[in-house]
């Protein structure tokens, strides 16, 4: 086997958080003696996440088996997501930083599966995955993320199961969606999506311009979590989804408040 050095574009301060997660672990368990010591650990964790490798080549490279390197970036993955926002603490903070609205969008993880698995397979994006629901500041950060439900979910139904709309009207906030979440909040007062149909006059063309305008920024935050190569396709349980995109979503913030 060949082995060469290789950069990671995050900062030493995300490394040294995710060091420290690991470190008061161990210590908890009593763990006495590991193979790898934690920062050595989160590293590895970093570039299976970042860079989607498999985990017999990440473990190749830090001189540990396949089913170690899988352990570790399992224990660590479990240590990030439980750091995750649930929804309604997240639209409280989103309050309290005193944004007008929030970006409600549904983003597809591709998964590694075949033709049998009906309930996967997203019609719209022609592919198999998994539905996540994101919602993100104005400028793109992101707020929450939510579980995993089968591709062929609907945005609308995705947004129905975990009770969005109630919670952006506990909150009193206004979320951006697109024309997916059309019909979803039908008195408009806590969901705004784009005027539908052809011909429209030109006032709904305005207010569809201006409303992409606003919308566009907040999503970059799905954009944000596929930086992450392992999201871009899932090779693992589809049900991993979730936690994985959490504990993303928890190592994207961080990374941008350490810049």
């Amino acid at each position: 086997m060949l082995f060469y050095r290789a950069a990671l574009p995050l900062s030493h301060r995300t490394l040294r958080y995710v060091s420290s997660l690991i470190r008061a672990r161990r210590r908890e368990l009593g763990s006495r003696w590991r193979r790898l010591d934690p920062a050595q650990q989160a590293l590895l964790v970093l570039v299976h996440l970042r860079k989607g490798e498999p985990f017999a080549e990440v473990g190749a490279g830090f001189g540990v088996s396949a089913t170690t390197c899988w352990r570790y970036v399992h224990e660590t993955v479990e240590l990030l997501a439980a750091r995750s926002p649930k929804l309604r603490q997240a639209l409280r903070t989103a309050k309290r930083q005193g944004w007008a609205y929030v970006v409600l969008d549904g983003t597809l993880i591709p998964i590694d599966r075949i033709a049998a698995d009906r309930t996967f397979y997203s019609g719209k994006h022609k592919m198999h995955g998994v539905n996540l629901q994101v919602i993100a500041s104005p400028d793109g950060t992101i707020l929450w993320v939510s579980g995993d439900l089968p591709g062929s979910t609907h945005d609308t139904a995705a947004a129905r199961i975990w009770n969005i709309l109630a919670a952006l009207s506990d909150a009193r906030l206004i979320a951006l969606g697109d024309k997916g979440y059309h019909g979803y909040d039908p008195t408009g007062h806590h969901v705004i999506t784009p005027y539908k149909g052809r011909n429209k006059p030109e006032s709904q063309k305005d207010a569809n311009r201006a409303h992409a305008r606003l919308r566009g920024p907040g999503e970059r935050a799905n954009a944000q979590l596929k930086t992450w190569r392992i999201l871009r396709k899932l090779r693992c349980c589809p049900r991993r989804a979730d936690r994985l995109a959490k504990a993303i979503h928890v190592l994207q913030n961080y990374e941008i408040t350490a810049g």
